[in-house]
């Protein structure tokens, strides 16, 4: 037994042996073959296309965990979207994956090459997109979004029920405990306090999502319009549906649903039609936070 268990141990020291011996001259012929032009850096004359693959999937792996402890609704719409998004995915990268070629004057510029291991300085990839879109312009955005939001509102409260003042009132119903209990003839005329409460509600919501709207749109620069008018409308619509037992009973008494995504899409269209619209400004995720604090107070870099 013992002979046998050396000689396992001299067995596997030479294939270890074997192995690195292999892999220095792979090294060897792929330096080699770099230095001869026989061989180039991969993604040197393309690169892979955007998909919506990823974002999708995540989405509705999202979906799923909280599909588990709100609604079987939510965890149905987070399975397809995880499956959807995953077809798309795997279609960008089987059996062919699909790139898109790199302009030429990005070509012409000198790079380092990476085909040979160690060269070249190393270079980390972005965490946060390079350039977005300027605060003031979310905050006019949403407010943009949020007058189109109101006029959808208070269309439904006049066509369905003959007054503006329902979905104002509605819309209190998050913070005010006695909206949950008021018949429908209280709720449908003017209370002062309660159009004031609402107001500060819709402005403060319509201003924080149209600053997110100017991070997240630089994420999807070719369909800023998709993504803002529909993709996260919807997003919010499935997190409303799935809530609003809970946030706002009144809400949920009175709602309809058609109507509701409508304003949600007209707040989604005109706010991502505003912020797109706006230039963008760096934000500097190169640079030091020294650097960073000196250029705020004008400083050279």
């Amino acid at each position: 037994m013992d002979r046998r268990f050396h000689n396992g141990l001299r067995d596997w020291t030479l294939i270890e042996k074997q192995g690195a011996h292999m892999k220095q001259n792979e090294d060897k012929h792929l330096a080699t073959a770099a230095q001869d032009g026989r061989i180039e850096t991969p993604y040197n004359r393309a690169i892979p296309e955007p998909t919506s693959g990823p974002i999708v999937t995540a989405l509705g792996v999202a979906l799923l965990a909280a599909g588990l402890v709100t609604d079987y609704w939510v965890l149905a719409v987070g399975a397809i979207l995880a499956v959807f998004g995953m077809v798309v995915w795997f279609k960008d990268i089987f059996p062919q994956e699909c790139l898109e070629p790199i302009p030429a004057d990005l070509l012409a510029k000198a790079g380092p090459d990476y085909a040979v291991e160690g060269e070249g300085p190393k270079v980390e990839r972005p965490l946060f997109p390079a350039e977005v879109h300027p605060y003031r312009s979310g905050v006019v955005g949403g407010l943009v979004g949020g007058v189109a939001m109101a006029i959808v509102a208070c269309m439904w409260g006049i066509v369905k029920h003959g007054s503006v003042w329902l979905p104002i009132n509605l819309l209190t119903g998050a913070v005010i405990p006695e909206v949950g209990t008021a018949d429908l003839a209280t709720l449908e005329v003017l209370h002062p306090g309660w159009f004031a409460i609402a107001i500060g509600i819709h402005l403060a919501m319509s201003v924080a999502v149209g600053s997110l709207y100017t991070t997240a749109l630089p994420m999807m620069p070719r369909r800023p319009i998709f993504a803002g008018g529909v993709l996260v409308p919807i997003i919010v619509t499935g997190l409303v549906w799935a809530t609003l037992g809970v946030v706002n009973p009144a809400l949920e008494k009175y709602i309809s649903w058609p109507w509701f995504i409508g304003s949600q899409l007209a707040f989604g269209v005109a706010c991502g039609w505003w912020v797109s619209r706006g230039e963008m400004v760096s934000t500097m995720t190169n640079k030091t936070l020294a650097q960073r604090l000196r250029i705020e107070r004008g400083g050279d870099e």
